[in-house]
């Protein structure tokens, strides 16, 4: 399998770089040589490589920053999108956009499916969306996989943020009542490599089984690294932020089970091998 991943430096993408590598050869792109915005210099590097799968890692996802610059976020998330997904086109290879649990309003107490109406609150909300959009215009072809609460090596992650806090606080306050589907980019990464080898195209969700609040996240997170920091829980209206996060955004992965024959390990046990990985793989 011959593969172009665009995003390669970020935290998805070096973890696609290592799977897809083992499946065969890959050509990855990322700032500041490629812009995914630039559809000539998009062609073009798919035009040389002529690859059978391509790999749209590269994403605007400062949330925060993303209310601030509507137009970048809306510019790399839907734009390029479309670019890279029409390049892909063109030289008859499908292509993998990767999306966001964010794109749901988070009013359900069931798990998204992919069929589910999106709600998309705030800017980052609404380019994701909107590049899922471009995607499936420009490209019949397509994999649109949505994740969630995603952390990876070299990534600026929940997970690091944690560690990073405890490791100068005694206590540390946590929001309690967000839940979602905690994702190492690991197991995303070899989702992805089992929906390239089928022909499913479509929308689906790519997560760790099972759900957590993000005080057990990073509760968990902290035991696994043995830190002794106090973890207290508190409500999501305590941090005020610019963008809104859905309060409920576990994802259903029983599509992707049924199509690419994968299923996706617990979220603690891939939490698990992550720590592990730290300092290896930073």
């Amino acid at each position: 399998m011959r593969t172009v991943i665009f995003g390669a430096k970020g935290q998805l993408g070096r973890d696609l770089t290592i799977v897809f590598g083992e499946a065969g050869e890959v050509y990855g792109y990322d700032l500041p040589e490629l812009d995914v915005a630039d559809a000539a210099a998009v062609a073009a590097a798919i035009q040389r490589v002529r690859p059978d799968t391509v790999l749209n890692a590269a994403a605007f996802t400062d949330v925060e920053g993303a209310e601030d610059h509507e137009g970048e976020a809306f510019r790399v998330n839907e734009t390029g999108a479309g670019a890279v997904a029409a390049a892909a086109a063109a030289n008859g290879a499908p292509v993998v956009y990767y999306s966001t649990d964010y794109v749901f309003g988070g009013t359900k107490s069931t798990p998204y499916v992919p069929d589910d109406n999106v709600a998309p609150i705030g800017v980052y909300a609404r380019s994701k969306a909107a590049g899922e959009a471009a995607t499936r215009t420009a490209n019949p072809n397509h994999f649109i996989v949505r994740t969630a609460w995603l952390y990876g090596p070299g990534g600026n992650n929940f997970v690091e943020k944690i560690l990073q806090l405890a490791a100068t606080r005694s206590e540390l306050k946590c929001v309690a009542d967000e839940v979602g589907s905690p994702t190492h980019t690991w197991d995303l990464a070899q989702a992805t490599l089992a929906l390239c080898t089928s022909d499913a195209y479509g929308t689906f969700h790519a997560v760790n089984a099972g759900a957590c609040s993000r005080f057990e996240f990073a509760q968990a997170t902290l035991e696994l690294v043995g830190a002794k920091t106090t973890l207290i829980p508190c409500a999501s209206s305590e941090f005020p932020t610019k963008a809104t996060r859905p309060l409920y955004s576990v994802l259903s992965t029983q599509k992707l089970e049924e199509a690419a024959h994968y299923r996706m390990r617990p979220w603690l046990e891939a939490l698990r091998h992550y720590v592990s990985r730290r300092g290896t793989t930073q």
